[in-house]
């Protein structure tokens, strides 16, 4: 398969995240019923980077004892709990692992105040959003997906 072939797919994918993150700048940002004032924006991009580290510290040993917990339990959930219930959980704690390297990769660009490093925030929204939709949790996704936009559509401009 030639470059041209494997590459078809490409355009409308970035299209459709282009329309999807010019979505969210609107109704969260650009229409949204209010702003944070611009000191408190300042002290989100110049902070946040270090909340974010402390929280991914934090959670790598929750994330490994999910998944530790899950391989011990997978073979009692056939007998005693639905099989969905094992899979979902399993879903679930990939999608925050996947989440989390995605958020430790983008500290870097954060740092340092990049756009790189503002979309791969971005993105890991996106992949905790699809984790929750898989798992069926709606409400927390709705809930989460509305605060997380909000936060980096307000502080968006600062990054270069």
């Amino acid at each position: 398969m030639d470059t041209q072939q494997q590459n078809m797919g490409t355009p409308q994918i970035h299209g459709f995240f282009k329309q999807l993150e010019d979505f969210f700048d609107t109704y969260l940002h650009k229409k949204a019923p209010f702003h944070l004032p611009p000191k408190a924006k300042e002290w989100i991009v110049k902070y946040g980077p270090w909340i974010v580290l402390i929280l991914i510290i934090l959670t790598v040993p929750v994330i490994l004892a999910v998944f530790s917990l899950s391989a011990i339990l997978v073979p009692f959930a056939a007998t005693y709990a639905p099989a969905r219930f094992s899979a979902l959980s399993l879903i679930g704690g990939l999608f925050s692992l996947i989440t989390l390297v995605m958020e430790a990769a983008a500290l870097p660009g954060l740092f340092k105040r990049t756009k790189k490093g503002w979309h791969l925030v971005y993105y890991a929204v996106l992949v905790g959003a699809v984790g929750q939709l898989l798992e069926g949790n709606i409400i927390s996704l709705i809930i989460n997906v509305v605060i997380s936009m909000y936060f980096l559509f307000e502080k968006k401009e600062y990054y270069k």
